[in-house]
């Protein structure tokens, strides 16, 4: 009998079978399923050749957008899929009215994913300016400070729902009801919420939110959602656009291009489609086992990581307060990067992070003794030495 029943999943899940996996944060298990799944993209492209796209693949960017929505607590058709962050993120930003120079203000912090902010400053015009929150323990950001920061000259606030170092949860329904307060809006990176806490843009009222099923999700590289709240899709004018965001793509009009006013709008071209395959075996188990059991589950292993760290005297680098803390425990032990590499070496799949130290992250497939396995390997590689076989 299995006491935890999200073990039972663990089968649908090759790569466990032979290493101990706690690194979701990164790069998610891959499902058994992905094999069929891409093995009917490849027979639907083999049998039916360009007659494919009308079995559904125009409309699969909006399919796999629909299995994510509730995950996410977005409405049918507000989430759209696209190939990775820094896209959706660019169609977002270029499609953005900065032209109001009495709201040239965006708000950001720290320690927001680098990627975030690259794509940002790139489609700021000249006259806008980033005010940036600092952080003051590497681990938090004071939301006071980013409140306040929040005022009349805000266009807009751009920061991750849960920050990639630490795993501290940024308050989405307090940060946008600010933002509205004052006129501004919010987008948020959602890469290390979905699929392992609960997330509801419809009630938070949420303006934009955009995350990857590559890490909770298990979708894979190649896959990123986008949601926009519906009322705000006519006011975005992409300039990363294509013929799929047309009203009639097979009219192939060079003179105009008359968007859509749905989801597709923000599209631009020819979709990746066999990552679109690749994710949904994973989107529908997350579904299945559903995010309140992951996320139940998640706070006691994440608890148990830290407790384990307390008794070992390693440093912990994420939030103790389990309200404040998401999917992941980041411990810095002495030769923090040097233990990473020994236990990569060892099987034991973990990451390391510059300013932070080595980040834990269990999913619901992940058993209490795999967490305790990994922190007793970390006080053996310390003890043993073998650490030093990978100093440069």
């Amino acid at each position: 009998m299995i006491s935890d029943p999200l073990l039972a999943r663990r089968g649908e899940f090759p790569i466990l079978a032979r290493c101990n996996y706690l690194i979701s944060n990164s790069l998610g298990a891959m499902p058994r399923g992905v094999y069929d799944s891409l093995k009917r993209y490849g027979d639907t492209w083999a049998e039916l050749g360009v007659s494919a796209w009308n079995s559904g693949w125009f409309e699969l960017p909006q399919t796999v957008g629909d299995k994510i929505a509730p995950l996410m607590g977005a409405a049918p058709g507000t989430v759209l899929a696209h190939q990775n962050a820094s896209i959706a993120n660019s169609i977002l930003f270029g499609a953005l009215d900065f032209s109001d120079r009495e709201r040239d203000k965006v708000v950001i912090t720290e320690l927001d994913f680098p990627s975030d902010v690259y794509a940002l400053r790139s489609w700021l015009p000249d006259h806008m300016r980033i005010h940036t929150i600092r952080s003051r323990d590497g681990v938090s950001i004071d939301i006071d400070e980013l409140l306040d920061a929040i005022d009349e000259r805000t266009r807009l606030v751009s920061t991750s729902h849960v920050l990639f170092r630490s795993a501290f949860i940024m308050p989405a329904r307090e940060i946008t009801a600010k933002a509205h307060a004052v006129g501004a809006q919010v987008v948020f990176n959602g890469y290390h919420s979905v699929g392992v806490i609960p997330v509801d843009v419809g009630v938070w009222d949420v303006d934009y939110y955009i995350g990857g099923v590559l890490k909770w999700l298990c979708g894979g590289p190649g896959g990123v959602f986008m949601y926009v709240r519906p009322d705000l899709l006519p006011s975005l004018n992409p300039k990363v656009t294509g013929w799929f965001a047309s009203r009639a793509p097979f009219a192939f009009d060079v003179e105009q291009l008359d968007l859509r006013e749905d989801s597709y709008r923000l599209m631009n071209g020819t979709p990746g489609i066999a990552s679109l395959y690749a994710i949904q075996p994973g989107v529908d188990i997350v579904a299945e086992v559903g995010v309140p059991a992951i996320r139940q589950k998640s706070m006691r292993q994440t608890a148990l990581i830290i407790t384990l760290a307390d008794e070992l005297g390693y440093e912990v680098v994420s939030p103790r307060a389990a309200e404040r803390r998401a999917g992941t425990v980041t411990v810095n032990p002495p030769q923090a990067w040097e233990v990473s590499c020994e236990l990569l070496a060892r099987d034991i799949k973990i990451d390391f992070r510059p300013q932070a130290g080595i980040r834990i992250a269990p999913h619901f497939y992940n058993s209490d003794a795999e967490v305790r396995a990994a922190m007793t390997a970390i006080r053996d590689i310390l003890a043993d030495g073998s650490w030093k076989r990978h100093v440069t």
